[in-house]
């Protein structure tokens, strides 16, 4: 048996014009998306003295709480804003709630950035209680416009019964 001898000196060409196109087409995209960024800090810019600021006399922000106390069938017990009740007779208890809060947003003159409600609902009060006092506390509808009051309302941790 005759055995063939394999030529180990077989050169592999290896071809350089489809790599250099390659790495031609990464630099140019690189370039392209590149944001030059202006430096920072390097501002020659003359300031006048400042005058002594004054005590800045606003109200700070209120956060209204709203709370919903709920009967062991789900119903509404009691509706508190703040430390005042307002009852339980749906849906009238919510209109005292819608009330009170344009009385302390404004009005008629539309909504307030710094107001935040709070609501702080039981466990086991039915949805649309909560719904009916994110409605009365956002505003309320005049003829075909909305009038809101607050647009920022938040929810306390619920307290999940043991």
């Amino acid at each position: 048996m005759k055995f063939r001898k394999r030529e180990t000196d077989t050169k592999v060409d290896i071809q350089m014009s489809a790599m250099i196109d390659i790495v031609f087409q990464l630099l140019i995209f690189f370039l392209l998306t590149l944001k030059i960024i202006p430096p920072e800090g390097d501002f020659n810019i003359n300031m006048p003295i400042g005058a002594v600021a004054n005590a800045n006399d606003d109200i700070p922000p209120m956060d209204l709480k709203v709370k919903l106390e709920a009967n062991p069938d789900g119903t509404l017990k009691q509706l508190y804003f703040g430390s005042r009740a307002l009852g339980n007779d749906f849906p009238f208890c919510f209109e005292r709630l819608n009330q009170d809060i344009a009385a302390i947003a404004g009005g008629q003159q539309g909504y307030s950035d710094d107001l935040e409600v709070e609501l702080d609902p039981d466990y086991g009060l039915h949805y649309r209680y909560i719904v009916k006092a994110i409605s009365a506390c956002r505003g309320r509808i005049q003829g075909d416009q909305q009038v809101t009051y607050i647009e920022k309302i938040k929810f306390a941790p619920v307290d999940r019964p043991e």
